[in-house]
């Protein structure tokens, strides 16, 4: 970028020489304008202090994680994307792989409105009853599918079909290249379809600083529930920012 702007200002201003109608060059053609940069891309990391499972985090701070298993419509998908922009909220988004084979432009359009992407497995299979050998599988699989979409792994390993790991799939996650594994303290159950009421009730009472939320893609309840759950987030002073916002002091 500095360099791009040392040349454009030493097109501008040209030499200490005055110009001369004679001397000077006939112009160029016009150079199509830059296209704008895409957000950085982040990889895991490793916060220190932190279990290898995460289920929240720090009690005293005015923030939560909104967190979606990425799967189902596109569609839906990128109307509770747009609803959470709408409020300023920014969330993150567990894909899953055959689902980004199946839509690959989703990974960008999660990143592009400022949100984390992550690992949710290839299949969404019962990871923890897998053995060893599938479990890794299920994880790299997804990871090389959003590395070659993004150029990344993604932030976070949330494991399919359980809240929690057994200590071989933390193991594997760490293995292939996540330091920890994301849980959730707040399950919203939007999965059941009980309606978008439902929903806001079960996130708002049980909701809190430093809360991790499991929310889905693919279901018109959860699209519902965004914009009165952001105002009631709002009214009670807790802002959704990403996951790695959530644990980053």
């Amino acid at each position: 970028m500095a360099g791009a702007a040392a040349a454009g200002l030493t097109a501008a201003c040209g030499s200490d020489r005055p110009a001369t109608a004679t001397s000077a060059p006939p112009p160029g053609p016009a150079r199509p304008p830059a296209r704008p940069a895409r957000p950085a891309v982040a990889s895991p990391r490793r916060f220190a202090g932190q279990p290898v499972e995460i289920g929240h985090g720090p009690r005293d701070r005015p923030r939560v994680a909104l967190t979606f298993h990425g799967n189902g419509d596109p569609a839906i998908a990128r109307s509770v994307l747009a609803e959470a922009e709408k409020a300023g909220a920014r969330v993150t988004v567990l894909a899953i792989g055959s689902w980004l084979d199946a839509h690959p432009d989703m990974a960008r359009r999660v990143l592009d409105g400022g949100h984390e992407l992550g690992n949710h497995t290839q299949r969404h299979l019962a990871i923890n009853e897998l053995p060893e050998s599938e479990a890794y599988a299920e994880i790299t699989g997804c990871a090389q599918r959003i590395k070659r979409l993004t150029g990344s792994i993604g932030t976070w390993f949330r494991p399919s079909q359980t809240q929690y790991a057994t200590p071989l799939v933390r193991k594997l996650a760490q293995r292939a290249g996540y330091p920890h594994v994301l849980s959730y303290d707040v399950d919203s159950l939007d999965f059941t379809s009980p309606g978008a009421a439902a929903v806001i009730r079960t996130v708002t009472g049980t909701i809190q600083g430093g809360s991790v939320v499991s929310l889905h893609f693919g279901y018109a309840d959860t699209v519902d529930a965004m914009p009165p759950l952001l105002e009631e987030l709002a009214r009670r002073k807790l802002r959704a920012v990403t996951t790695t916002e959530l644990l980053t002091p």
